[in-house]
């Protein structure tokens, strides 16, 4: 009896054992496949997000050919792709109407920021942004009032007056000129401001501008160039964009003293090409992507001047790789950085010729 009893015990005993080693081994299996399972889709939502990228177009109103001014844009918003993880295209566009439909195209293909420039732009991208209240613009070179885009625009008049002063300072003949694009209120930024910052240092100097009419007609400018020469001015500053090109063939020829625009065209031909005003698309560009890129980007109107360096003048705000000619001199620079200096503290206040 005593031992039928204590068998039975024994069995007892080995049924429990058996059914709390299945029952932990049913828990420890479950306990790892429910974190397995977490870990894998903490995995994949992970990896999702990485490979999220943010989409920036850049859909210009021409195709950027030899003007740096656009080549700088693009550089610019590659340079951003590269050091903030973004999907970055550049759009040319051949004619206005193919400039327009590039932007709806982007707007399709649901860009997170479309970006684009000049004055060119401004009805087409006013038309689009309206029409598309939820996606995000900016305009560089220009300004459209939508709530949904941002306005990058540069203080070109700073640096156009510190040019126009350098001239005056220069000149030898007192009579300097200008050979521009058109006569729009976009240009005058340049003109009216060169004219501002020759009359500041020398009231005496007599000024003439004359308009290409056009951005891109070179024979135009260099006919221009070569008028205003015989006339007597022995400086003369392009601003009529790839039309400059005249201008400098006109410098070279004849051995009068010019100066470019946008980038540094000193290093072209230094002994002609004397000085260059600079703007720097490169930078508006990055720092436009940038911003998006960090969550910090805000539509409105930002501006670029000297003090942020958006704008500036070679030899006196930048250096250049070219050697300073002696029609300029170090004097002339040393007194125009003085000028530069007055202008970014705020001592000397340059007007905008389009707010007056």
């Amino acid at each position: 009896m005593k031992k039928r009893f204590a068998l039975l015990l024994t069995l007892v005993l080995m049924v429990g054992v058996i059914a709390a080693c299945g029952s932990n081994a049913n828990k420890n299996s479950g306990s790892n496949n429910s974190a397995g399972n977490a870990a894998e889709s903490n995995n994949a939502s992970k990896d999702s997000g990485e490979s999220e990228k943010k989409k920036i177009a850049l859909v210009l109103p021409e195709q950027i050919g030899v003007n740096p001014f656009y080549s700088q844009m693009d550089e610019g918003l590659k340079k951003a792709g590269e050091e903030f993880g973004l999907e970055v295209k550049t759009i040319e566009s051949t004619d206005i109407a193919a400039f327009e439909q590039n932007l709806r195209t982007t707007v399709a293909e649901d860009y997170d920021l479309i970006m684009t420039a000049t004055f060119n732009a401004v009805d087409a991208l006013g038309t689009v942004a309206a029409e598309n209240p939820d996606k995000s613009f900016a305009i560089i070179d220009d300004e459209v009032d939508q709530p949904n885009v941002r306005s990058v625009v540069f203080r070109e008049y700073e640096a156009a007056f510190l040019m126009g002063a350098a001239a005056g300072l220069s000149t030898k003949t007192n009579k300097v000129g200008a050979v521009a694009a058109i006569d729009a209120p976009i240009i005058h930024k340049f003109t009216k401001s060169f004219g501002a910052g020759l009359a500041h240092t020398n009231p005496n100097a007599e000024y003439e501008v004359n308009y290409v009419n056009s951005f891109v007609d070179t024979a135009k400018a260099k006919e221009i160039a070569i008028q205003q020469h015989a006339w007597g001015a022995d400086f003369i500053a392009g601003m009529a964009a790839v039309s400059d090109l005249g201008v400098f063939e006109a410098a070279k020829e004849k051995g009068f003293y010019t100066s470019g625009q946008d980038i540094d065209r000193t290093v072209e031909d230094p002994e002609h090409i004397v000085l260059s005003q600079l703007k720097f698309t490169d930078t508006a560009a990055y720092e436009t992507a940038k911003a998006f890129a960090a969550g910090s980007f805000e539509f409105g109107k930002v501006d670029y001047g000297l003090l942020e360096e958006g704008v500036g003048v070679t030899f006196v705000t930048h250096e250049s790789t070219s050697p300073l000619s002696p029609f300029i001199g170090q004097d002339v620079i040393d007194q125009v950085k003085a000028i530069a200096e007055d202008i970014k503290s705020g001592k000397l206040e340059v007007k905008n010729p389009l707010a007056q």
